[in-house]
């Protein structure tokens, strides 16, 4: 059954679900070695996020890192691309070796040629000097491409002779060299569609495409939202300004609203929390005003659902999911039987009350 609020609309799952992730967080005591240990990214190589979702992305990097083969990663921005590139690349065999990034929406077309091939002097007018490419450069290691739809084609044309021949010209030189680095990609778009708008080549398309990580934006991720928040207080040095967390309608509002900037967003979100709020916790009102102001999420919850309200209802859906079966509901929940009990006591409700209850079971105890 979809969870619904107070008045009748349907809730998100997901954030539903982290919304009660949250508030057990908060619930729990900071000691200084628990403040101590949120600056350590509880992920993968520098990631942070425990969700299924993350989960996933961390099994494909581990599989991913020993191998040579092109990796491609797709999300939006602000998804932590370059930080996905940089935990692939660490636990490669190869991690000793440089890991060398080039964006190809900061640079103009022949700079990024310049930048990714080298060039020797009198290449072009200006060039006075010899240069050595990134390519050369990440010799022994990696070199990261972001925002690798941004690569005129004349230049796909010359990284797809890159990737199948494993060789690379500087500008001006008639010598190939030898390529000896893994190639890793990034984007934010859909290359697929690109490649139907003729903006992509498809050979270079599937030729990156062998190895893939996508990575879901934080709106789909909303239970890593209480990690994050922990860490990016940590280490943006909150714990030393004696801040230990976020408000519980706080946490309330960040996990409903959008991030349409993603993970970045919400570490600049923190960034400006702590530095208009007071400790020892993140108020509502040092949000930034997009915050406050953002409208409700399409799969809404009501404008005056609580924690509290939500906690009831999983816990009455737990209860119908199980025809009533108590025991079964807290395993469900992942809580004991006697905090079930203790609950549904809270809610003035006895197990023989269940039966009359919207979104309740039949109140079996067996």
């Amino acid at each position: 059954m979809t969870p619904q609020s107070e008045d009748g609309r349907h809730v998100d799952r997901r954030m539903y679900e982290s919304i009660l992730t949250a508030r057990a967080d908060l619930s729990l005591p900071r000691t200084p070695q628990a403040r101590s240990d949120e600056l350590k990214p509880t992920g993968c190589c520098g990631l942070t996020g425990n969700s299924e979702e993350m989960q996933r992305v961390y099994d494909l990097i581990e599989k991913v890192a020993p191998k040579r083969h092109p990796v491609m990663i797709y999300g939006e921005s602000g998804t932590g691309k370059g930080l996905v590139a940089r935990a692939v690349h660490n636990l490669a065999p190869w991690s000793q070796g440089p890991f060398i990034t080039v964006d190809c929406g900061a640079l103009t077309p022949t700079l990024i040629e310049s930048e990714l091939f080298g060039q020797i002097r009198g290449a072009f007018t200006g060039a006075s000097a010899a240069r050595q490419g990134l390519l050369a450069a990440a010799w022994g290691g990696t070199v990261f491409i972001d925002e690798i739809s941004e690569l005129p084609l004349e230049l796909q044309c010359k990284l797809l002779h890159v990737l199948q021949e494993h060789e690379f010209r500087a500008l001006g030189s008639n010598e190939y060299t030898p390529l000896n680095a893994r190639v890793i990609a990034a984007t934010n778009q859909d290359l697929m569609l690109a490649v139907k708008r003729g903006a992509f080549r498809q050979d270079l398309y599937f030729r990156l495409n062998v190895l893939c990580i996508s990575l879901h934006p934080l709106r789909q991720r909303r239970s890593d939202i209480p990690a994050l928040v922990r860490y990016f207080i940590a280490r943006l040095g909150g714990a030393e300004d004696g801040f230990q967390g976020v408000s519980e309608d706080t946490m309330f509002q960040m996990c409903r609203y959008e991030w349409p900037g993603n993970v970045r967003e919400l570490e600049n979100c923190i960034a400006r929390s702590l530095t208009v709020g007071a400790p020892p916790q993140i108020q509502k009102k040092d949000l930034p005003p997009s915050l406050l102001s953002a409208p409700e999420p399409t799969t809404g919850v009501g404008p005056l659902a609580t924690l509290r309200e939500l906690e009831r209802k999983a816990i009455l859906d737990a209860v119908q999911v199980t025809g009533g079966d108590l025991l079964r509901a807290a395993k469900l929940l992942g809580i004991g039987k006697t905090t079930i009990y203790r609950k549904l006591k809270g809610y003035r409700l006895a197990t023989h009350d269940l039966e009359g209850e919207p979104g309740s079971g039949s109140g079996r105890t067996n």
